[in-house]
């Protein structure tokens, strides 16, 4: 036996209670405004209230069912539904943009509802029921702007009914924000989850420039109002057929009971003796209740066609215009010409369209025959054309208001769907996910800290970070989306993707401290191989024992300077000076396959001597890069690359002359031409087995004319700025090197 649902019950009875409460509070105010004799509606406290409780759909249904109910004993009030459905619809804007909170945005929501209200409702007055000035509730205020501020009778009254929309949608507004707060905030977080109208269904507006919903929106707004207009223009078009056939028929029936109440073997005495004719004046008024019987009926006249014009039979007195006498002899008109050689010839003719000074007119004539069959005349029936237009306005005013009318309310309940069943799953998966993607994230970075710091194992504070991605999948896994499209096998894809990153982490987890051991003992392996060549190399020279430890101190004083002064920032980091600092000392290593008696020479070399020596470049690079490609990616991050820089082309020159492969200006590497300096100056300054060690300033002037043929002019000025320092020290501590 399937359980009872009781949520959804639950749900049912908050949803009923909204519409059943919205309904009344739009009924009753209403009806007790017109029994107490009030002037104003108060007909949509419980839309704009509905509104606030639940949005677009439950607001529209109410509105519209406020006109539905109204329609059955007043069918015109449905043409007004529209307006009631886009106060819906903005009630819902400005609540959702919190309009509703402040006085001063108050009043642009109160002055929004009386131009939907009063204007647009004086506009469909106008077209459904014409201008009736000074009528209805707003008639004091319609005579007030005409006979005091002398505005033309239609502006008075347009203004008139929004000023008085003013004052009804004030008292709507208050009313509808005083029940808002005496609502329990529990039914309201209800209302809101019911609707999906709360912030754990919508994904972070920061991340999402263009909303789905939106889109659809968008899409289905255009959608409408291309229908509407297409549907609009159709259904004009139809009209305008339609009643043009409805009044031919009713100007052919004139016409048709004029022919027979004429007598055709009279109409040259009518024409001859005019009024004095036997039966003239009889048949003229025949033909006067003719044209009362046919109300569209404009103009009813005889005539008959000669070249040289229409002699006038019988031409009926208007309001507008008296009749020409008959017997008279009028010009055709232009109206005529294409017709004219028919009429002529006594033929039948078409309708005519004329519009001249007696307005836009729809002409019918039917032929006065004699027994012969020739004929004698024409009855004419004119049937004006602003009859087809105002009754084409009313048709389309009331075409557009049932049709947008119900347009909305139909997109409300698609954007609804849409909502339920596209975007609500959609920002909910993709929540979940981004806690799995930004935890992940997380764990990453853990991982990368635990490479850079050596740290053996996670803290406390990241465990619980693991802990949370395993309780982000649990949250996709308890969605429940259950589409049967698209949507549920892209939730399924996205549950299996985030266990398997799951279960990847779990497995990165766990190897972590093994990879942070091997990785700490290849580091240490590292560096006691740096320490065995350096001490190989301070055991055949002690000089140069003394030489790696300084040009180490060189290298990473004149790195920082570079960082100080803006130089290098894209290279030079923390990081990177200590990576110099390590690497310096092996600049030299290569000197180990150098013979100690062109190393330790007390005198010049020789030509043949000077290749060998500089073949300590080559091979220490050879060395260390030996190193590298043994070690594999275990040397990455370290500072092996560096020292294979410095020892390959410490000794390249800024103008390409120096060794072993002629590198030229920025081609030679940052750390090698950092080492140059700090190499060269050192070597000048400290006392050799073959030399005595330079002054500072002497050391400096060599130094400084290097820049730009031997040395990088931007460290030579760094090192300007710190040498003086650096010597003072150097000597201090080795008072023996000065010379």
């Amino acid at each position: 036996m399937r359980k009872f649902d009781f949520e959804n019950w639950s749900n049912f009875k908050c949803i009923a209670l909204l519409f059943v409460v919205g309904l009344l509070l739009n009924v009753i105010p209403a009806k007790l405004a017109i029994a107490l004799g009030i002037p104003l509606y108060l007909d949509c406290i419980g839309t704009v209230l509905t509104a606030m409780l639940g949005g677009y759909l439950p607001a529209v249904i109410v509105g519209f069912l406020l006109n539905a109910i109204n329609g059955l004993s007043d069918p015109v009030t449905t043409y007004y539904g529209v307006i009631s459905i886009l106060i819906a619809v903005f009630a819902t804007i400005f609540f959702h943009k919190r309009f509703f909170s402040k006085a001063w945005k108050m009043f642009i929501v109160i002055f929004t509802f009386a131009l939907l209200g009063g204007g647009l409702g004086s506009v469909f007055t106008y077209f459904l029921f014409g201008f009736n000035f000074g009528e209805g509730v707003s008639a004091p205020f319609a005579n007030a702007f005409h006979d005091v501020m002398h505005f033309s009778k239609y502006t008075s009254q347009f203004l008139a009914d929004i000023v008085l929309d003013v004052f009804d949608k004030s008292i709507i507004v208050v009313a509808a924000v005083i029940l808002y707060h005496f609502v329990p905030r529990i039914y309201k977080i209800k209302m809101n989850r019911i609707f999906l109208r709360d912030s754990s269904t919508r994904f972070g507006n920061s991340m999402v420039r263009n909303p789905l919903l939106q889109k659809v929106v968008i899409i289905v707004t255009i959608a409408e109002v291309l229908l509407g207009l297409l549907a609009s223009g159709i259904g004009h078009f139809l009209y305008r057929e339609k009643s043009i056939r409805n009044y031919a028929e009713v100007a052919y029936g004139a016409a048709q009971a004029a022919t027979v109440a004429i007598d055709v073997n009279k109409i040259d005495n009518f024409i001859a003796q005019g009024y004095e004719a036997d039966g003239y004046i009889r048949t003229k008024w025949v033909l006067e209740r003719i044209r009362e019987s046919f109300p569209q009926t404009k103009f009813l006249y005889v005539y008959k066609f000669r070249p040289d014009g229409c002699v006038v039979v019988f031409d009926l007195d208007t309001d507008e215009y008296p009749g020409v006498a008959p017997g008279e002899k009028i010009k055709f008109d232009p109206a005529y010409e294409a017709y004219l050689p028919r009429l002529l010839a006594g033929e039948e003719v078409e309708p005519i369209v004329s519009n001249d000074i007696y307005g836009w007119l729809f002409m019918v004539y039917k032929p006065l025959k004699n027994e012969a069959g020739k004929t004698v005349a024409y009855v004419g029936v004119d049937i004006a054309m602003e009859t087809i237009r105002t009754d084409e306005a009313v048709f389309f005013i009331k075409l557009l208001s049932l049709f947008f009318g119900l347009s909305i309310l139909i997109m409300s309940v698609v954007i609804e769907l849409v909502k339920r069943g596209v975007v609500a799953p959609l920002n909910k998966m993709s929540v979940e996910a981004e806690k799995v993607a930004e935890y992940t994230k997380k764990a990453g970075a853990i991982l990368d800290s635990m490479e850079i710091e050596k740290k053996n194992r996670p803290t406390t504070k990241e465990k619980e970070n693991f802990k949370k991605i395993g309780g982000a999948v649990e949250s996709i896994k308890h969605l429940n989306i259950n589409t049967h499209d698209e949507i549920e096998h892209l939730y399924y894809s996205i549950n299996s993707m985030a266990d398997y990153t799951y279960k990847f982490i779990q497995k990165l987890q766990e190897q972590s401290q093994k990879m942070q051991e091997q990785n700490e003992r290849i580091q240490r392996l590292q560096e006691v191989v740096i320490t065995e060549f350096a001490e190989l190399v301070e055991e055949r020279d002690e000089s140069t024992g003394s030489h790696v430890k300084k040009t180490a101190e060189y290298v990473g004083a004149i790195a920082e300077e570079l960082r100080r002064e803006g130089k290098f920032q894209d290279v030079i980091t923390d990081a990177y000076v200590e990576k110099l600092r390590k690497a310096a000392p092996m600049h030299d290593i290569g000197k180990i396959h150098v013979a100690d008696n062109i190393l330790k020479k007390n005198g010049k070399l020789t030509d043949e001597e000077f290749a060998i020596m500089k073949t300590h470049t080559t091979e220490g690079g050879k060395i260390l890069t030996k190193m590298e490609e043994d070690a594999g990616d275990s040397f990455d991050e370290n500072y092996l690359n560096e020292s294979i820089e410095m020892a390959h082309f410490h000794h390249e020159k800024w103008d390409g002359s120096g060794y072993p492969m002629q590198l030229k200006g920025t081609q030679i590497p940052l750390s090698a031409r950092i080492m140059a300096v700090a190499d060269v100056f050192d070597a000048l300054v400290a006392e050799r087995v073959y030399k005595k060690g330079f002054s500072y300033e002497k050391a400096m002037a060599i130094i400084t004319e290097g820049a730009g043929k031997h040395f990088d002019p931007d460290i030579v000025e760094a090192f300007t700025h710190i040498s003086r320092r650096l010597y003072d020290e150097r000597t201090q501590i080795n008072p023996i090197d000065e010379g």
